[in-house]
């Protein structure tokens, strides 16, 4: 499926193309921090699909639990995540950031997840939690 993304201001403009049925949930501290959430869904792009149409994010390497080095992409005006993939030039594939997607809605239901030892407590089920359409108004 070929999706399109963008950041939260629009500096940085992408284009790739993805599986809609494999998404997955990362639970380790690093996505928690990373995000500022509970957790991190991404869908993967092979390197050969990705393209930006806009702009050039800003960098930075982190040394994962795992001991895997891997370059964080993201845009340099607002801050917004862009992608995740190895610390190289010439990565095999992108970790794209499902909220930046503009396709998201479209995507199927995440299939994994991973680094469970580190999930919060609550994030498993989230049925009984009020959902509302918007913000209320107060």
């Amino acid at each position: 499926m070929k999706v399109t993304g963008q950041c939260h201001c629009g500096a940085i403009a992408y284009e790739a193309e993805v599986d809609p049925t494999a998404l997955g949930i990362c639970h380790c501290t690093d996505c928690q921090r990373l995000t500022g959430s509970a957790y991190r869904v991404t869908a993967a792009a092979p390197a050969a699909t990705f393209r930006l149409k806009r702009g050039a994010p800003r960098f930075y390497i982190k040394t994962g639990d795992s001991g895997a080095k891997r370059r964080h992409a993201f845009c340099g005006d607002c801050g917004g995540p862009i992608y995740a993939a190895a610390d190289s030039d010439a990565p095999p594939s992108y970790s794209l950031r499902v909220g930046a997607l503009d396709q998201r809605q479209a995507l199927a239901p995440p299939r994994r997840q991973i680094w469970c030892g580190s999930a919060l407590p609550w994030s498993g089920d989230l049925s009984a939690i009020p959902k509302p359409d918007a913000q209320a108004l107060s």
